[in-house]
């Protein structure tokens, strides 16, 4: 038997059909969680650039089996690494950024758990001198070394780049684990019971040492470079997330890459948008990140700061703090590489270089080149810029020259003479005699080279009178 089905049961079957081919289909909602450290200068164009310029929103991909994905972006502020690690183990973040202590506790911690591992992806910046975390003491303090501090009140952010600087510190000198009466505190806690006098020192990360100095209530008396082992901060991915969604992870390093260049091709109109976003002071970020600034923008995973972190993870596990972890199994740079090569940029090459952009053009005070950025320096005047110096004493002769003017100085820099890292002039030493100015960040770096030179070791206001008289005491 043959049933008769109505004309107008058809057509109503393939206009319905016809109307589901056509409807898109329901679109997915993948959430991105990225932790940042918005006050911490060293990841700036890993978080807050990328957000504030939506840089990420830019690189995305949109087509194949991200057509009907819709990507929500929930970026996460914290004060430290440890915080992070902890939502990333949450499965509340996917991409995390920290110091490299932090770091290498990220990668052990992950190493335990059943759902993901978390994998090293890009750097966000570095220094292969050790710049970066530092102990300063209230301006008042009468302690100008780290020996000075024996049983005094330290504080620090435990589990911290900082926290791992000083311990090696206490390692390198040989001093017993209750050398220091050593505290945690957060980088707020620990500056206010500073500038309060409740402590004697305290130790952190980038950019506090030079943070707290440069808001005139503090004064560095170690700096990383003296522990000879190279700082960083860095990215970390969940793999379970990187796995599924890869293109997601090229893209977040496209933005890193892009974030790079925003900054370098304008350090000074950049600075001061990352303290408009972050609350950091623009000259307290240029000394990091601008022009032979204390740390080098590189994403690219280099060998040196992988070595570094073996040698970290020595001093955890001296400490009882860590078991096995070998860090360049914790490495990935499948993802960054595709990244450049996608960019046309070339990944081996950036990766073989350790050049920081540097301090260039003409010194218009002493009317000369130059020619060494590691012992030239800046001024930065009001309404005209930051201007370059060749040297020190020229540095300081054209501030004097500005104030004379009655020109607004915001800040000049001078670079550290033993060590080569960048200084707030104000908060410098210098060894003054023999028609030569040397600044150096240690009153003890001062004294020697003073010493032999049979030169005066001299504060800011004296070394630029010192500067006007060509040199002389």
């Amino acid at each position: 038997m043959v049933r008769h089905v109505p004309a107008l049961s058809i057509a109503m079957s393939v206009a319905t059909l016809a109307l589901m081919l056509v409807q898109p289909a329901k679109a997915e909602t993948v959430t991105i969680g990225i932790g940042t450290q918005d006050t911490t200068t060293n990841t700036v164009t890993t978080g807050t650039v990328i957000r504030q310029l939506h840089l990420l929103e830019k690189y995305l991909p949109t087509s194949g089996k991200y057509a009907n994905i819709k990507f929500d972006l929930e970026w996460q502020n914290f004060t430290s690494g440890p915080p992070v690690t902890n939502a990333m183990m949450a499965d509340k973040l996917q991409f995390g950024m920290m110091g490299d202590y932090p770091l290498i506790v990220n990668g052990f911690t992950f190493e335990n758990n059943p759902d993901s591992k978390s994998r090293l992806i890009a750097v966000a910046a570095y220094s292969l001198q050790g710049s970066g975390n530092g102990i300063v003491v209230n301006k008042d303090s009468p302690y100008y070394e780290l020996s000075d501090l024996k049983g005094k009140l330290v504080s620090v952010p435990f589990g911290s780049a900082a926290h791992g600087m000083v311990l090696k510190a206490m390692q390198d000198h040989g001093y017993p684990s209750d050398f220091f009466q050593l505290v945690s505190q957060t980088p707020e806690v620990g500056s206010t019971n500073l500038q309060e006098k409740k402590i004697d020192a305290h130790a952190d990360f980038v950019p506090f040492a030079e943070l707290l100095p440069f808001r005139g209530f503090a004064r560095k008396i170690f700096d990383g470079v003296e522990t000879n082992v190279p700082t960083w901060h860095g990215v970390v991915v969940r793999t379970d997330f990187a796995e599924k969604y890869p293109e997601v992870v090229v893209a977040y390093i496209k933005a890193v890459i892009a974030a790079n260049q925003w900054l370098r091709a304008d350090p000074k109109a950049a600075a001061e948008k990352i303290q408009e976003w972050t609350g950091i002071n623009k000259e307290v970020v240029y000394i990091f990140l601008g022009p032979s600034g204390n740390m080098t923008l590189d994403p690219t995973i280099k060998p040196p700061l992988i070595d570094a972190a073996a040698a970290d993870v020595k001093v955890l596990q001296n400490l009882g703090r860590m078991k096995e972890f070998d860090p360049k199994k914790w490495v990935d740079d499948s993802y960054i590489r595709k990244a450049y090569a996608e960019m046309k940029l070339d990944y081996d090459a950036e990766l073989a270089s350790t050049k920081n952009y540097e301090i260039s053009g003409e010194d218009k005070f002493c009317k000369k080149p130059i020619s060494d950025p590691r012992k030239s320096g800046e001024v930065w005047v009001d309404d005209e810029g930051i201007l370059p110096f060749s040297s020190a004493m020229c540095a300081l002769g054209a501030y004097a020259d500005f104030k004379a003017k009655g020109k607004k100085i915001d800040v000049a820099y001078v670079f550290d003479t033993a060590r080569g890292i960048k200084l707030f002039a104000d908060q410098a030493f210098f060894a003054v005699g023999g028609g030569d100015i040397a600044p150096f960040l240690l009153k003890k770096d001062a004294e020697a080279y003073a010493a032999k030179n049979n030169g005066k070791v001299l504060g800011f206001d004296d070394a630029v009178k010192a500067a006007v008289s060509g040199g002389k005491t």
